[in-house]
């Protein structure tokens, strides 16, 4: 196998700030264990970019791989990188993975990479700020058109997360006029395949919705779905459970959350939930909600399929692609469908969800040796 580096900046960065990994860094996590042995780590700002030591490199997979949050530890091995301007000795040919859109617009990384001896081959995770623009923050389009444009034009490889991101990637290079680089589909595993044993932690019915509340998960739509359910069965509606961060642009949900006094009760949100008790409340729901306008992948959809949970989803192509006929789908604008799969899937033994527990023995989840064994070969064609 070609020699490997790994740009970790967005994964060291986030820790040192003290954030939970999102599905991104889960991913670049994943790509630390699978490489990291016999790797070297990269650190870029702005496009600059510099390479730890071997030592240095396998201490800063360390802190990542723990979790655990030592900041003179990390202040000390970007001193020691941003002093010493390591490169790598020798200059055979060899593959700088990089599995975030952190920094992959600057023209003058890839120029560096490739001085080096490495072809740069990048992760797409999603083009939503330029096919949806009005659900990204103000300035997300331009930038992220910039990131994708530049790695169109500059890297030696592109991996996607499905083949619906594929799809649109290449669609983008089209209307463009810019090459698409070698490509190919590696599908992302779940972090969560198993149950726990503990019980349920609350005794009545519930569904869970799991992700940043913002405007493109469709949360507002969602939440007016409860307080529909609240007014028709008071006390006896099923619980909602929203697990997730609030985000940005999302006051219309926030007012929900806040000041409805029919969802007092009725919906429990939590944040920084951790992997163990996200299991433990997504193993015993009637149901995954994901009500989503738009999604690159959809892991929470993986995540309750693979643990033998239900899922209630929008009509997306990628869902159907990861999941095929298995969850019941909805147009995400269907506020009466929504409503009456809601209050089917949470009566005992409705049918309905019945047949769909028997579809999801048929599911069978992505694997991180799948993906791998995809990536591995591609980056073999490199060569």
């Amino acid at each position: 196998m070609s020699r490997i580096l790994l740009d970790v900046t967005r994964l060291l960065t986030r820790l040192y700030d003290g954030l939970l990994p999102t599905g991104v860094d889960r991913v670049g996590i994943a790509y630390i264990e699978r490489y990291g042995a016999g790797a070297h780590a990269v650190l870029s700002e702005r496009g600059f970019s510099t390479v730890l030591s071997e030592k240095d490199s396998q201490n800063a997979f360390g802190l990542i791989i723990s979790g655990v949050r030592k900041r003179y530890a990390i202040r000390e091995l970007v001193a020691r990188a941003c002093i010493k301007h390591l490169g790598p000795k020798n200059r055979d040919k060899g593959v700088l993975l990089h599995t975030s859109h952190n920094g992959m617009e600057f023209q003058r990384y890839y120029n560096a990479m490739k001085k080096r001896g490495l072809r740069p081959v990048f992760m797409v995770h999603d083009l939503i700020p330029l096919t949806h623009a009005e659900f990204c923050r103000p300035g997300v389009d331009a930038a992220h058109r910039q990131r994708i444009h530049t790695a169109l034009t500059h890297a030696d490889g592109l991996i996607a997360n499905s083949q619906d991101t594929l799809d649109v990637l290449a669609a983008e290079a089209k209307q463009a006029g810019l090459p698409l680089p070698a490509s190919v589909v590696a599908r992302l595993a779940p972090a969560i395949t198993t149950r726990t044993p503990h019980p349920a932690p609350i005794a009545q019915p519930y569904f869970v919705v799991l992700g940043t509340i913002e405007p493109r998960k469709n949360h507002w739509f969602l939440l007016q779905v409860w307080r529909r359910l609240v007014e028709r069965h008071g006390a006896a509606a099923p619980k909602l459970v929203v697990i997730g961060r609030r985000g940005w642009e999302c006051e219309n949900a926030i007012d929900m959350l806040d000041r409805c006094t029919h969802l007092q009760g009725a919906v429990i949100e939590l944040h920084g939930c951790s992997d163990e008790d996200l299991r433990t409340w997504m193993q015993h729901a009637q149901a995954l909600l994901f009500p989503s306008f738009v999604e690159g992948y959809g892991m929470p959809l993986v995540e309750a399929l693979a643990l033998g949970v239900p899922v209630i989803a929008s009509d997306l192509g990628v869902f159907r692609e990861i999941a095929d006929n298995i969850p019941d789908y909805l147009d995400p604008l269907d506020g009466p469908g929504w409503l009456a799969s809601v209050e089917a899937y949470a009566a005992p033994n409705n049918g309905a969800r019945a047949t769909q527990l028997v579809r999801i023995e048929r599911f069978s989840a992505p694997s991180w040796a799948d993906h791998f064994e995809a990536v591995d070969q591609f980056l073999a064609s490199l060569n």
